[in-house]
């Protein structure tokens, strides 16, 4: 009998192959007096150290396999072996209480995973998987129970689990591993992001794939429509082959498209970037065809560290995204911390609404030493290709006017001392905010372009939670409301002769890429893999007839007609 589960495509592309249920370990804690109190401490170490060397070999298998950015979250659990917050409980625990180092540490772990779990903050929850992942580790190594190793699978199979974590997804074999699904997880997790990266088909948060599927079952694993069939008949694997070979035949005529320019079928050119976390992600902008770097996220050079990065080491970094990007232009967005990305090391007071709160630009006018110092690394680089500089979250004329002036004072101060600087820097702005969309006219006569981040400017304006499941019926891009601002935005630059780009999600989505184009945007930036589907979508598309239709859709009243628009009119 042929079972289908209902998930969410994570990750595109088809995997038939047999199921490998990843199970995870009995892990039965129990509490135990000990007499021997420093014997257990040397227990307790012994276990960590061990933990440590093991994820120090799984973070440089991420990192060979699939880029810094994706071994920055190993860098993060290292961290949270040597936190003193949670080991030094541990301890006082052995001391105090006579108890056994596993019962010591799971208490303390169960503590801080239920305290992040509570906080309605999506980085907090990461956060608390990630403290479940390492504590795990160290709490089988104190069983003597062995963990399993996904790196030693040597045949072709589909993974069947609850969740992944990362360090199992960072160790799967590529070559025998053809797909995973899980019972929990979203489109954001890191074992989805981790999956698209590795290009392995993923469907997630299915809720019953451990309990529906034995291990060597047949299963077909769909990341484009996010099904997984279990125990398929020959008709139906017959049926998904073809699907798969079509897919794959897709990607070759993708992939025939890597050197050309982005142009519609009337002819006018549109700029095609993609969003990057690290220099070594300009590798696959360049492979999947980019014109351009539209957003380099410079956090990731922040995070999954005990201290804030040097100016030499972040020289280094934007260099190398300028110089392997070949003069093509890079717009690297200033730190872009608070909100869901922390910085430990930074100690800054929790906050009841961090993503309304001290955070990107606002921090860095008032911690200016941090601001200053990655300004002088990007003025320093600026001579080794096309650079454009980016505030983000920025409300208000008066703090762009602020930023700008800092980066101008740190650029005098290097021309002074003999430091060559480009004369050629455009600097922009985020639009992420509603009040900045509404002042768009004002903004345009100073800055140089403008890249709207719709993530944020779409839970802003519709006063949503994007990670609040039971509001995210209003996460809506499409919603008149979010295209009324856009239009206002790529307008009013248009008026003073700037650009307008956009580096939210929505750049690369097929029902909104009409739309855009209609609305007159100039530069969309997305992830690598969405570039070419993109260019292959606009290719057919009139930006005469997109823009005949613009207000027609900015007078609808719901996200439904507009959808329904989009679908009848283009057949996307």
């Amino acid at each position: 009998m042929t079972n289908n589960l209902k998930g969410i495509g994570a990750s595109a592309g088809i995997a038939i192959a047999k199921a490998y249920r990843l199970e995870e370990p009995e892990l039965t804690v129990e509490k135990r007096e000990i007499s021997d109190k420093e014997a257990e401490k040397q227990r307790f170490e012994q276990a960590i150290a061990k933990s440590k060397s093991e994820l120090e070999k799984i973070k440089e298998h991420a990192d060979r396999e699939l880029g810094a950015d994706k071994a920055e979250i190993f860098a993060a659990h290292l961290l949270v072996l040597s936190d003193p917050e949670l080991l030094n409980p541990v301890t006082d625990k052995i001391n105090t209480e006579s108890v056994n180092a596993e019962f010591a540490m799971k208490e303390t772990a169960d503590m801080f995973v239920s305290m992040f779990e509570s906080m309605d903050n999506e980085y907090m929850k990461e956060r608390a998987a990630d403290i479940r992942d390492v504590t795990k580790r160290v709490i089988a190594h104190l069983l003597g129970v062995q963990i399993p190793n996904p790196s030693l699978i040597s045949e072709e199979v589909i993974i069947i689990a609850e969740d992944l974590t990362p360090s199992d997804t960072a160790q799967l074999n590529r070559q025998y591993v053809k797909g995973f699904t899980t019972n929990i997880g979203g489109r954001t997790s890191h074992s989805a992001i981790m999956a698209r990266s590795m290009e392995i088909p993923a469907v997630v948060g299915t809720k019953q794939a451990t309990t529906s599927i034995e291990n060597d079952t047949i299963v077909i694993v769909d990341g484009l429509d996010g099904d997984v069939i279990i125990n398929p008949s020959s008709e139906v694997i017959s049926q998904y082959e073809e699907k798969k070979a079509k897919y794959e035949q897709q990607k070759a005529e993708w992939a025939k498209l890597v050197n050309e320019p982005t142009v519609t079928k009337d002819g006018q050119h549109v700029e095609l970037a993609a969003n990057i976390g690290t220099p070594n992600d300009v590798k696959g902008v360049l492979e999947n065809g980019g014109e351009a770097v539209g957003l380099y996220r410079t956090e990731f050079l922040y995070m999954g560290r005990d201290q804030l990065p040097t100016e030499e080491e972040q020289f280094d970094a934007y260099k190398a995204v300028l110089e392997r990007m070949e003069g093509k232009p890079v717009v690297v967005r200033t730190l872009d911390i608070g909100g869901d990305k922390e910085l430990p090391y930074l100690h800054l007071p929790k906050e009841m609404n961090p993503f309304l709160g001290f955070r990107a630009i606002r921090l860095c006018l008032e911690e200016q030493d941090i601001f200053r110092t990655q300004l002088r690394a990007l003025l320093r680089a600026s001579t080794y290709g096309n650079l454009r500089i980016m505030f983000p979250m920025i409300a208000t004329v008066t703090e762009f006017r602020e930023a700008k002036a800092i980066l101008l004072e740190e650029k005098e101060k290097l021309v002074a001392n003999g430091v060559q600087v480009s004369d050629a820097i455009e600097i922009g702005i985020m639009v992420e905010i509603p009040s900045t969309a509404v002042m768009a006219d004002q903004f345009a006569k100073e800055v140089d372009f403008f890249s709207i981040g719709t993530n944020d400017l779409i839970q802003y304006t519709m006063a949503a939670d994007r990670m609040n499941e039971r509001v995210s019926y209003l996460y809506q891009p499409y919603n008149p409301a979010i295209l009324r601002l856009v239009s206002m935005v790529i307008d009013a630059a248009h008026k003073e002769g700037k650009w307008a780009g956009m580096c939210g999600e929505m750049a690369g989505d097929p029902i909104a890429i009409p739309l855009l184009l209609g609305l007159g945007l100039d530069e969309f930036s997305m992830s690598a893999t969405s570039i070419l589907p993109a260019r292959t979508q606009i290719k057919g598309l009139s930006k005469a007839e997109a823009q005949s239709f613009k207000e027609k859709v900015l007078a609808m009243t719901t996200t439904e007609e507009v959808v329904a628009f989009v679908k009848e009119t283009y057949q996307v």
